[in-house]
């Protein structure tokens, strides 16, 4: 190859490096403000509760494990100082701080989970809804364990069962469907977008 052929060669790999990076940025940040806007829809029923893992589970599906980790951190880091994406337009640390916040840091644990079973097994369908399941539980799990610390901090001590009947309970019928709705949404996307998003 002569000389001007590799420096041409290295420029297009260098365009095509930043192009990339671009379109990852824009990328995670759309899928951002879709997780903000899920977690400001309410769903009505005797315990009220959000789209927001349904956002988080279909951000990693469609952006792939570490596109969608990203896009799951920046958004708690966001409402972290204080922009409104959270819950009921909430946003500050002391979201994060409260006794639920711990379930916004399992949202975290999720994607990784899910990241992690993407690079191990790939993409199949079993694979992510296995990784879904899996990240819930995690998610469960770190929210569960934060809200039981923060509550004997500031209020006194509170056994497993009741927590888990107040914050976990409920809301696994809710989760598992979307579970179901982001599986079943993620592949019929995923073709389509397959030459736009991943």
């Amino acid at each position: 190859m002569r000389p001007e052929e590799s420096v041409q060669t290295k420029r297009i790999q260098t365009e095509r490096l930043e192009k990339g990076k671009t379109y990852d940025m824009a990328y995670i940040g759309f899928f951002v403000v879709v997780i903000a806007i899920c977690s400001w829809i309410s769903i009505p029923a005797a315990v009220p509760f959000t789209l927001q893992t349904f956002a988080v589970f279909l951000s990693v599906i469609l952006l792939g494990g570490r596109r969608g980790t990203l896009s799951v951190l920046i958004y708690i880091l966001i409402g972290a100082v204080g922009i409104p994406v959270f819950s009921g337009f909430r946003g500050g640390l002391g979201v994060l701080m409260n006794n639920t916040g711990g379930y916004l840091i399992g949202f975290l644990f999720s994607a990784l989970i899910m990241w992690a079973a993407e690079r191990i097994l790939g993409t199949k369908t079993w694979v992510q809804a296995i990784s879904m399941v899996l990240g819930l539980v995690a998610c469960y799990t770190v929210g569960t364990v934060w809200f039981m610390f923060v509550y004997l901090r500031n209020t006194g001590e509170v056994g497993l069962a009741a927590v888990l009947g107040w914050c976990v309970v409920p809301f696994v019928l809710p989760d598992l469907v979307k579970i179901a709705l982001a599986l079943m949404l993620g592949k019929m996307l995923r073709k389509p977008l397959s030459g736009i998003v991943v």
